[in-house]
């Protein structure tokens, strides 16, 4: 069975669990047989997956705000989890230019607020703290970035998640550190992912479902930053990732990292426009224009990661090209019906541990 059963009968406690990367992740958390406990805002309109997949059957659902800290202390408390994933966030880097306030109250103090209530769980508890790729000093050169390498953020989003770090640091020296475990019993990484695409994203101001809603209305896909190279990947990949480092930790609590990224190899990242055409090609039909940006707030225009700590400490390797991760993605479009979501994705986390499987299989008879 997927990493070793080990999140059968488990406690999981999951944030976000109501966004388009917690709907996967919940979805997969449930074929795993885990107890998921899911604390998020209420699912807002782009947030359709959740209801797609019946999300509130899967799981014990909190509607709150991460920023009630005695409502997710108490939360936590009560369900004495074994697994948090965070991935609760204000996730948009256009949206935050408009609502920096929310971004960084959300982002940084409810990260904050999280760990300082695992502070009060006495049991072990593996912590995943969820960032993104965009947390490095963006210095726009063509090397791939390093999880030493110097943190910043242009924007109030990239800036937020770079503190989301600086907060996760502290709370691990001060109260969860690693030489400390057997006083406290917490092991907390972060992982740092980005450019994720799949089915079942509507959010606005995102490429993938700016594409969709432009191709299913037969308009022009309209491209911000056609020459931005990103490296782009399926979803599943960083979740297996997740999944796998979280499943290593449990076993091995202070033999890893504190910080990792997971994302393609970099010769595996695509411009937009190299992603867009592409698509087009899949769903068979569809046109593009450039926009004039001289009144769209900055974006990075180059920006790789580094994922050979990842390889090498946990044997994790990315499954799908950077174009077999866009046919699988507009697959999944075509295929979908407000009936059908939740096969869906199941059908595509069986597809996907089948072939990453298969792969590890060979890379162990190649040794």
């Amino acid at each position: 069975m997927y990493f070793n059963d080990i999140y059968r009968g488990k406690k999981v406690f999951l944030t976000g669990h109501t966004g388009f990367k917690g709907s996967w992740l919940l979805t997969w958390l449930h074929i795993l047989g885990a107890e998921v406990k899911g604390f998020a805002l209420a699912p807002r309109p782009e947030h359709k997956l959740f209801g797609y997949i019946r999300g509130e059957t899967l799981c014990q659902s909190v509607f709150h705000d991460i920023l009630d800290y005695q409502e997710l202390e108490s939360n936590i408390l009560t369900f004495q989890p074994d697994f948090v994933f965070h991935l609760a966030a204000q996730p948009l880097v256009r949206y935050s230019y408009e609502h920096p306030l929310e971004t960084f109250n959300v982002n940084v103090i409810g990260t904050a607020n999280l760990l300082n209530a695992l502070r009060k769980l006495s049991k072990p508890c593996v912590i995943l703290v969820i960032t993104t790729d965009k947390v490095y000093h963006n210095r726009e050169w063509p090397y791939p970035y390093r999880e030493e390498d110097q943190l910043g953020g242009y924007d109030p989003y990239s800036a937020s998640k770079a503190c989301a770090e600086l907060v996760t640091s502290a709370y691990r020296d001060s109260y969860f550190n690693p030489l400390n475990y057997n006083f406290h019993f917490k092991s907390i990484v972060t992982v740092r992912a980005g450019n994720v695409i799949g089915g079942g994203d509507w959010a606005v101001d995102r490429i993938i479902p700016d594409l969709i809603r432009a191709l299913e209305n037969h308009e022009q896909v309209i491209l911000r930053n056609p020459l931005a190279v990103r490296p782009w990947q399926h979803i599943l990949e960083p979740l297996n990732a997740y999944l796998l480092l979280a499943q290593k930790l449990t076993k091995h609590p202070g033999a890893y990292h504190n910080e990792y990224n997971f994302g393609p190899y970099p010769t595996e990242c695509l411009t937009v426009e190299q992603m867009v055409k592409h698509a087009i090609k899949i769903w068979r039909s569809g046109s593009y224009s450039i926009e004039n940006g001289k009144d769209n707030p900055h974006e990075a225009g180059l920006l790789k990661l580094d994922i050979s700590r990842a390889t090498s400490d946990l044997r994790w390797r990315p499954v799908y090209t950077a174009f077999e991760a866009i046919e699988k993605t507009i697959t999944w479009y075509q295929q979908f019906t407000e009936e059908n979501a939740l096969n869906l994705i199941e059908e595509n986390i069986h597809g996907f541990m089948k072939q990453y499987e298969q792969a590890t299989i060979l890379e162990k008879n190649d040794r």
